[in-house]
This record gives structure tokens, sequence and C-alpha cells, in this order.
């Protein structure tokens, strides 16, 4: 209960919104790792009678063979096991039926394990802006928590359907993509509701979920997977996705004023903070309605575009690494899938805390003037696209040299983390006001990659080191074309049709709370994703500066 020297609600707010995006996360990636223990193993190379699949591995000659015999006894625990510790329901199920149980792995080829991949982004595109529409219709509670809870339990279906067909876990995936596409835009509403403006960067690192989600979540399934079977992932993600549900119903609400454990003086700071009453509340939901969205210049914005670009050479890399590193360690590396889980999770603990630096570094420059905030997104754009590129670029030549396409392929996710401060920071700049139809449209293009690349790999396979050559290589050089020319034509400034019409008319009760909740503002020290901001953090406290519609009537008083 949010009370007098307790947990507040925005606190508690805060925490399960980490964990709803870890949870969100949690089930697009749970079958990029579990695909590696699916599939049968491959007959290529034999030592005595151990078989040995990875592409890293050669037998050369009878002499060599018993020290490479030798040195394999001493490191089995690097070879990759399918051997079921416990058996599933699933596996129950099948033996009760007297249907073929398939212990030996799904004899799906490279093209079908693509499809698999990246099914889950087939229809998420679509839910991108109807996200946002739907939470401002019915609440994000039910948006946001539905959207999670709805993609774990069809978790508990996967690993029938694998056993049925592949097709049917592909269908499974494109409805969890759908569904799971609606919680990301869903947020922002929820912010606008509860986060005082000089909160709001605090409060956005709760996305952050999603990148301690795949840091944490690839390892843990690496080891329930080495424990137990493949099929529990998917039983630990529904239970979890459950529990989380249950906690979130209870205890988060749309508003302050709907929350019935919240204490007064809370909802009196936050309703005065954000300006709310009740007059105020019906004159904003009616303001909102009259307003009109200027789609054409928004979808002929050569700067909107620019970034588009940008994001789309960064989440192809993203991506491609995200979805394919467990396969990548497995099959050319021989990892066993603790090891692979582990090696797949760190990059991305990595990004976050490359993002969270370097967006230190980003609001130091525009805090002190020593950057023009286009040049600090340029900056953001390079880091995350270019250099991204050659680290990509790097792992593609590390051959069989495990220790390089560690290094490579962690620095490559990390330095993604730059994005943060340049070209997703830079929709907000362009127009505070219609940052998220902006985040919307930049969405719906930019998860084209989640389901194109892993087509693309099964096209060229994923057994030998060239082929993953191939692969990288093309990820390398769409991250550097798209860097550069974020680099050459970006532009952060405010865009006129960001304008605000005065006509609407302002409340009394909004502007005290505003010029209140403004007067003694500090730029937070936390400044992750700032992305999701109103206003711009260097620009607070100058809100002739802004462009926001607020910070423009204010700068009148």
């Amino acid at each position: 209960m949010a009370k007098e020297g307790g947990i507040s609600a925005r606190t508690t707010l805060w925490y399960l919104v980490f964990v709803g995006f870890a949870v969100n996360y949690m089930i697009r990636i749970n079958t990029n790792i579990t695909i590696v223990a699916m599939i049968k193993q491959s007959e290529t190379e034999f030592v005595g009678n151990t078989k040995v699949d990875y592409a890293c591995y050669v037998a050369r000659n009878e002499s060599e063979i018993s020290i490479d015999t030798s040195t394999l006894n001493q490191g089995l625990s690097l070879l990759r096991s399918r051997e079921s510790k416990i058996i599933s329901p699933e596996q129950l199920l099948l033996m009760f039926l007297k249907l073929d149980p398939q212990r030996e792995g799904f004899d799906w080829n490279d093209y079908q394990q693509g499809l698999v991949l990246g099914a889950f982004y087939w229809l998420h595109w679509i839910t991108q802006i109807p996200g946002g529409i739907l939470a401002r219709r019915y609440g994000t509670k039910l948006v946001f928590g539905a959207s999670n809870v709805i993609g774990c339990w069809l978790c508990f279906l996967m690993p029938i359907a694998s056993y049925w067909d592949y097709r049917v876990l592909v269908i499974l995936r494109v409805l969890q993509g759908l569904i799971c596409g609606l919680a990301w835009p869903a947020m922002h509403h929820m912010a606008g509701q509860w986060i005082p403006p000089n909160e709001r960067s605090k409060f956005v690192t709760a996305y952050l979920g999603s990148s301690i989600g795949v840091a944490l979540n690839f390892p843990l399934f690496g080891y329930i997977i080495s424990w137990s079977s493949w099929e529990y992932v998917y039983h630990f993600c529904g239970v979890f996705g459950t529990v989380w549900y249950v906690a979130w119903l209870y205890l988060v609400y749309d508003s302050p004023a709907e929350h019935p454990r919240i204490h007064s003086s809370e909802r009196k700071f936050i309703e005065s903070s954000l300006g709310i009453s009740d007059h105020s509340a019906n004159h904003q939901q009616q303001s909102t309605r009259d307003e009109r969205t200027p789609w054409k210049a928004i979808l002929l914005s050569k700067p909107m575009w620019i970034t588009v670009i940008a994001q789309w050479g960064g989440i192809w890399g993203l991506f491609t690494l995200m979805t394919q590193a467990p396969t990548y360690f497995n099959n050319v590396h021989g990892w066993n899938i603790e090891m692979t889980g582990l090696l797949s999770g760190i990059p991305h603990l990595c990004r976050m805390l490359f993002a969270y630096l370097f967006s230190l570094l980003g609001d130091r420059l525009l805090k002190r003037e020593l950057m023009s905030r286009t040049g600090v997104r340029k900056m953001g754009g390079t880091m995350c696209c270019v250099v991204n590129g050659l680290f990509v670029f790097a792992l593609a030549y590390s051959g069989c040299n495990s220790l390089m396409a560690i290094i490579c392929l962690t620095l490559a996710t990390a330095v993604h983390g730059a994005v943060s401060t340049g070209p997703l920071a830079s929709l907000v700049d362009m127009s505070p006001r219609y940052a998220g139809i902006l985040l919307g449209v930049s969405g719906m293009i930019t998860v084209i990659p989640g389901f194109v690349s892993p087509i693309i790999v099964g096209m060229l396979g994923n057994h030998t080191v060239e082929q993953w050559r191939i692969i990288f290589l093309i990820s390398s050089g769409m991250l550097i074309v798209c860097g550069l020319l974020y680099m050459v034509f970006a532009d952060s400034t405010l865009q006129s049709w960001n304008s605000y019409d005065d006509s609407i008319g302002t409340n009394g009760d909004e502007l005290e709370g505003l010029k209140s909740a403004t007067g003694n503002l500090e730029v937070p020290k936390d400044p992750a994703y700032r992305m999701y901001l109103d206003v711009p953090q260097d620009s607070i406290g100058k809100p002739e500066e802004t462009g926001h519609p607020r910070a423009e009537r204010l700068s009148s008083v």
C-alpha cells in the first residue's frame, strides 16, 4: 500500500513496468534458443564414437585424431546435447498416444528454421499505432497487461504445436507478434497519466527491462534446457507471465484517481504536477479529439525518413545478432546450450550499460552547449550504425577464433545502445507533440528486418563459417550504409508541422499545474531512453526552444 514513508505507487508501477517489458522480450526470444535443442543434429564428423557437428572442428589424419579425441574428452561440456533429463508432458502425451516422440529432434531444414524464427515479426508492425490508440480508449492497464499475458499463454501451446507441424508453430509465433506489438506504444499513454515531467526520464528506465529480459533469459533458458528439456522453457514463460499479470491487475491502475490505495499526498503531487483536475481532464480529452494530425507533412518529412533509414540499419543488425547468436555459437563454435545462452545474453547487458553511459555523455554535451542537438544525434547514429557495422564486419572474418567472435559480437550489440541518444531521440526533437505517431510509423517499418533477416539466413544456410560470413557481411553493409546516410542528412531541429493551434485554448487549472511542475525542474540524472520524453531534457527551463505545446504556452506567462 502506498503511504507516507512506504513504497510510492509510482515506484510500484516502475517495477511492474520493468518486469512487464522483460516479459515482452522473453516471449520474442525464447524460440531463438530453444530451436538449438529442437533441431536434429546434422551428421558431419565423428571422433571415435562421438558425433561432432559444429563447423570449426576439423578431423585431419589418423595420428591427430587420437590427440583431438583426448582434447575433446577434456571438454565434452562444450558439445551440444539434446538428452532430456526430465521428460516433458508433451513427450508423455505422445508416448501415451503411441506417436513418434522425435527424441532425435525435428528434421527442419534451414529455410523452415528461418520461418519459425522470423514469424514473430510478420504482423508485429500492424499493431504499433493501434496500441497507442487502444490505450487511450481502454487504458494501458488492459492493453499492456493483456498483450503480455496472452503472448505468455500462447507459449503453453508451442511445444505441442512443434510436434504437430512446424507450420502450426509458425502460426502461433505470428499471433504472438501481432498481440505483443500492442504493448510498447500503449505504455507511452500511461507515462503521461502517472509521471510528472521531471520524473519521466527516471521512469522510462523501466523500458530497459527489455534488455535485461534478453540478458537474463538467454542463460536462464539455456540452463532450463540443460537440466530438463526445451519444452519447459515455454512452460516457464507461461507461468512467469501469469504471475506477473496477477500482480499487474492488483497493483496497477490507469491513473492516480483510479488507484484505491494511493496516498492522498502522492495523488495530489502527481495531479498538480500534470495540471490535472476534473474539469481540465475533460477539457484535455475534448482538445485531443479536436486536434488534426498533420499526416501529409509527417509522411513527406525528409528528416523523419532519414531517421527511419538509420533505425532500419540498426534494427537489422540488432535483430540478426539477437535472433541468430544462439544458432551461430552452437553451429560454428560447438558451445553447449548453457554456454550458448550465456554468450548470447551478455551482449545485451552490455548494450543497456552502454546506452546509459552514452546518454550521460550526450546530456553533458547538450547541457554545456558543446555540440548542437543535431550533432549529438548524428554522433549517436554514427555509433549505433557505422561503428556497429565495423564490429559486425570483424565478426564476419573472425572465423573459428571463438574469443574474437565473442568480443566482436558483444561490442557490436553494446554500441547499438547509442540509438537512445541518436535516431530515437531525434524523433522527439523533430516533433515533441507527435513523437508517439513518429515512433509508431518508424516501428511499423523497422520491424521488417525482424522477419526478413531470418529468411535470408535460412536461404543462405547456417552451418559453415563461409555461410555465416555472408550473413554478417550483409548486416555490416546495411549498418554502415544507413549510418553514413544519417551522418550526412540527419536533421533534429524542431519541424514546422509540430506547431500548436492556440485556438484550442488553455484551461486555468492546467496552466497553474504546469507552472508549479516546471518552476524548479532539474535535468534528471537518469537520462535513459530520452526518446520517450515529452520535452527534450536539454531544453527544460527554456520553453521557448522546445516547441512543446505546453512549454510554448508557459513561455508567455
